[in-house]
């Protein structure tokens, strides 16, 4: 049996802008990508604390060090520049595998600066 488990995380993260004249997809900064083993392209779920909207799109790499978390295209209709996000990664992996699977874990505060992050 496969089972859907978290892979990866972003908590608190803060939008940096929204641009809704854009093809769509949240850009973030490719040093998070690297960090939590999220690949260009690929699909997440995030959820706007700020607001409690919901919804899927893909990952975009924004510049290294930048800090950029930017809601586009469509996804810029779920939220605005300041909101607080968590972005979520999932995988697909047999029940032996899933029962002692960890995810990466990043936990960020003010200014999109990382307060604590799990590996796993």
């Amino acid at each position: 049996m496969q089972l859907h488990i978290l892979k990866a995380k972003i908590l608190r993260a803060t939008a940096t802008d929204a641009q809704r004249d854009y093809e769509g997809s949240l850009a973030i900064d490719s040093k998070f990508m690297e960090k939590i083993g999220l690949l260009p392209y690929e699909k997440i779920l995030v959820g706007n604390i700020t607001n409690g909207e919901r919804f899927e799109t893909y990952a975009i790499p924004a510049p290294a060090d930048s800090l950029t978390f930017s809601l586009n295209g469509a996804a810029a209709h779920k939220g605005s520049k300041g909101d607080l996000l968590v972005i979520m990664v999932f995988a697909q992996m047999d029940e032996e595998k899933a029962k002692h699977w960890q995810p990466n874990v990043l936990v960020l505060g003010d200014g999109n600066r990382t307060i604590v992050r799990h590996d796993r």
